[in-house]
């Protein structure tokens, strides 16, 4: 039997006529479980994680999984159990990491609106650190440490003004992002924090974006964040940890962004020529560790051609897929089961009502009504960002581990749907 890889997926290959993820046949698994359906690959995250572990071998770091690109507990646990603290942006968030055996005090709460019942609720846990994300939020959360007899430990995210040459939507560290303090009042901020009575400063954090393809915005990103680092302590407040935040991009069309440890050789060796080399640096990685680790198994329910366009409708959906629709993304999409006719052009769509439901605009297939497809790099900010439009019910995921497939959330029922709803006049049921 022939084994031929996947470009870019070193996870996914066709053995014969069938695509694996590890040792998996995704047709068996859409077969067994439905479509749509998710499937991860706990090898791909482990090895995305060890670039991480390679480039900080021997320095002083905590690796942050930013787990808004997947908040599924079976993916939080395998981090966890790799060592890794978490990033977290809600308090919803705090309780998955909880739950999935993370250690509050690895937990870095983000987040530019925080409430006053999150910020209790984090203290309590006792959480590592909160990245504060404006001047207004630094002197909320010194009110309510004090009202617990606490000092809350920060760090204050910059915003450095840094273009990281991606989509708009998730370009975090610009002038006109909402996303943490200008820096141009950074020191005037960390002033203020270090006469609070509720605060205790640990660090400094930045994070410019998001899907970032070029190292040149990080090592601009260090300068900034150092300058601002050597001012803060030559006014007497020291700065414990240096977070760098996340953003590192994946390949899911031919990208070339930078391998973490190639990226993180020549961040430290910037940060060595500096003489910040050994301190404590934190970082906030997402999709880099789950994007490509992830497939989105979907069915064609129909072919539909047409004047202008050929249309692929799928089962998969906006709702199931988000970033096309929200980002103009692109994912490719390819067969389980690779046939040999000659291919078309088509527009794979979902089947909601919206024009913007497509996943996929002139994709070359051979397909026919019936076939299985699977959505490739759906690892990071698709299930995270999954919706009930339309009613529909979000899909199961797949924890993928060797010759081992597990479970790790079920398929969406309309019960589970309507479970907070009730009719007007209808008794509550206890």
């Amino acid at each position: 039997m022939t084994t031929q890889n996947l470009p870019g997926q070193p996870h996914l290959a066709y053995r014969g006529n069938e695509l694996f993820t590890e040792n998996i046949c995704l047709s068996e698994l859409a077969k067994e479980h439905g479509t749509p359906l998710f499937v991860y690959s706990k090898g791909a995250m482990l090895a995305a994680l060890a670039a991480y572990q390679r480039g900080f071998a021997g320095r002083n770091v905590q690796i942050c999984y930013a787990m808004k690109a997947n908040p599924a507990l079976g993916v939080i646990q395998v981090f966890a159990e790799a060592g890794c603290g978490f990033d977290i942006v809600s308090g919803g968030d705090m309780d998955r990491v909880l739950a999935a055996g993370g250690r509050a005090e690895n937990i870095i709460f983000s987040g530019v609106g925080k409430t006053r019942a999150e910020m209790r609720r984090a203290l309590q846990a006792g959480i590592g650190c909160f990245n504060v994300e404006s001047e207004a939020e630094l002197e909320v959360l010194s009110d309510v440490a004090l009202s617990m007899d606490l000092r809350a430990p920060v760090s204050i995210r910059v915003n450095p003004n840094v273009d990281p040459k991606t989509h708009p939507y998730i370009s975090t560290g610009l002038k006109g992002s909402k996303f943490g303090v200008a820096h141009e009042r950074v020191l005037q901020t960390y002033q203020r924090a270090a006469t609070l009575a509720g605060i205790r400063v640990v660090g400094i954090d930045c994070h410019i974006g998001s899907q970032i393809t070029q190292e040149a915005p990080y090592l601009d990103a260090v300068d900034r964040m150092l300058d601002l680092v050597e001012a803060i302590e030559a006014a007497g407040i020291p700065v414990d940890h240096i977070d760098f935040g996340g953003g590192l991009g994946i390949n899911y069309n031919g990208d070339t962004p930078p391998s973490a440890d190639r990226l993180w050789e020549n961040m430290l060796a910037k940060l060595d020529a500096r003489g910040f080399g050994q301190r404590q640096l934190m970082i906030e990685p997402g999709r880099s560790l789950v994007g490509n680790a992830g497939v989105c198994l979907t069915e064609v329910l129909y072919l539909k051609p047409g004047e202008q366009k050929n249309f692929c409708i799928i089962d998969a959906a906006m709702n199931d897929l988000p970033r096309p629709a929200m980002y103009q993304a692109f994912h490719q999409i390819v067969p389980l089961n690779p046939r040999p006719e000659a291919p078309d052009t088509y527009d794979v769509v979902g089947p909601i009502c919206e024009s913007g439901d497509w996943i996929g605009h002139d994709r070359t297939l051979t397909v026919q009504q019936g076939d299985l497809l699977a959505v490739l790099s759906a690892g990071a900010y698709c299930m995270s960002m999954a919706s009930n439009y339309n009613s529909r019910g979000r899909a199961p995921e797949i924890l993928v581990d060797g010759e081992q497939a597990h479970v790790i959330r079920q398929r969406e029922t309309m019960a589970d749907q309507m479970r907070q709803e009730r009719l007007v006049g209808a008794t509550p049921t206890t």
